[in-house]
């Protein structure tokens, strides 16, 4: 396993490009399983999530060629229905084969996936809504085992849960109401750009979908779904993390394909914070914009409530939790989503933060100044946060697991240094003896959990 040795205090300026969504383009791979014709995708990211996924579908029957920049699929062997655990287990997206299997094969036997290290995320909206559509739903021996012999039928499917609406699992009954017959009518549709992208790539195909982008999604089934070809939206979620980099080095950034119209709370929270996020060019088409990221030298605390799209997006929370160590004053920031997603708090307070939990709440006490630390990530977006504490700090930071990040971020090391940071990539027993030879120095901060 590989580590980040991170040299901070470096002020980041230059201009660099976001890469596509991996939220969208993992459910858009999925699809393949819906058609006979070549699904042909650009701008896929270079990810571990989706090297998974080009694994997981040959195993259900599609030859894949390429695994980023422009992969080609085609169903080759329409038999195949398993989704193995070995698999599965990598990645929880892999519950989106779901309902094209479905749709398409009018069987899946899927392993149950596995929780995340900051909680469990149960997928009984997304079974929920394949038994709306006709489908039998059965456990055994860890494997869902869902069939539709006579195949699916149109209905009225409320996929409303106690967070919110879910991504995944709209994607899933979006796909298997495509082929459905009759017309489908899905009630707290997930609102997300990813959402969007989706139904953008299945209409291609010949879906007939309407709504997407708003809560309630009108689709009309069809008998089959052909070849497309489909350019995947930029990733909002590393154009907020990059954003940040700009903000805790007070650097000076260009972010190119910034996906600016998925994004209003996040900018709206910046304006708030004292970040600006100057839109240069792309007015006219304002998923695929240029912005210039600045700062202002002193930074204002905040209140941040994560909420389904528009609101602000979980996967920005502990990116922001770091920005906000550096603001003066106290920021409060809560958890809607994920009530648990707080593994960073005790990793952040290593490097001198400030911060207090109580349930689903944090208080930051901005203002003290970070300092480099050993520290260890522990999911895809905590490990970012931890990357980004490392810009910011006085010293040297050493980021263990990095893996975490290889499924989410295309060679952040890389990204970063091209505007002025200093990241090394090293194997973790390098990482152990320096941090052994140059022991961290103490820190005051503390993580009250309750």
């Amino acid at each position: 396993m590989d580590s980040f040795r991170i040299q901070g205090g470096r002020r980041l300026a230059g201009r660099i490009q976001i890469e596509g969504s991996k939220n969208a383009t993992l459910p858009l791979m999925a699809a393949a399983l819906c058609t006979d014709g070549e699904l042909v995708l650009r701008n896929v990211p270079c990810l571990v999530d989706i090297s998974n996924m080009a694994r997981l579908l040959r195993e259900l029957g599609v030859q894949v060629d390429g695994e980023c920049g422009t992969v080609k699929m085609r169903v080759m062997d329409q038999n195949k229905v398993h989704a193995h655990y070995d698999i599965v287990k990598t990645m929880r997206a892999s519950i989106c084969v779901l309902g094209p299997l479905l749709a398409r094969r009018r069987r899946a036997v899927i392993a149950m996936p596995g929780g995340c290290a900051f909680g469990s995320r149960p997928i009984d909206l997304h079974l929920r809504g394949m038994q709306a559509l006709g489908a039998k739903v059965e456990l055994d021996g860890g494997d869902i085992i869902v069939t539709a012999p006579d195949g699916l039928k149109g209905t009225t499917v409320f996929l409303g849960g106690p967070f919110g609406s879910t991504v995944l699992g709209t994607a899933n009954v979006m796909c298997a109401a495509a082929l459905a017959k009759g017309r489908t009518v899905i009630e707290c549709a997930a609102c997300e750009p990813e959402v969007v992208d989706l139904a953008d790539l299945l209409n291609k195909m010949g879906a007939k979908i309407q709504g997407a982008g708003g809560p309630r999604l009108v689709i009309d089934g069809v008998e089959q779904l052909g070849k497309a070809d489909h350019t995947i939206i930029p990733d909002r979620i590393v154009a907020g993390t990059y954003a940040v980099a700009a903000a805790v080095t007070n650097g000076d950034v260009i972010l190119e394909e910034f996906p600016y119209d998925g994004m209003l709370a996040v900018i709206d929270r910046f304006n708030e914070i004292g970040v600006h996020v100057e839109l240069v060019e792309g007015a006219d088409n304002p998923m695929h914009a240029t912005v210039r990221v600045t700062s202002e030298r002193m930074l204002r605390p905040t209140h941040i409530t994560t909420q389904p799209h528009p609101g602000f997006p979980t996967d920005l929370q502990a990116q922001f939790m770091t920005l906000l160590c550096l603001a003066g004053g106290n920021s409060i920031i809560t958890e809607k989503i994920y009530p648990e997603r707080f593994m960073h708090v005790a990793e952040l307070s290593r490097m001198g933060a400030q911060i207090y939990r109580q349930g689903p709440t944090c208080v930051v006490a901005g203002g003290a100044p970070l300092k480099g630390a050993p520290v260890m990530a522990s999911d895809l977006r905590a490990s970012a946060s931890l990357v980004l504490a490392g810009l910011a700090a006085e010293g040297e930071t050493n980021v263990s697991r990095i893996y975490h990040l290889d499924r989410g971020y295309t060679r952040m090391e890389e990204q970063l240094n091209i505007l002025g940071a200093r990241i090394e990539r090293v194997r973790d027993e390098v990482a152990s003896k320096s941090a052994a030879e140059s022991p961290a120095e103490s820190n005051t901060g503390t993580a009250v959990t309750a």
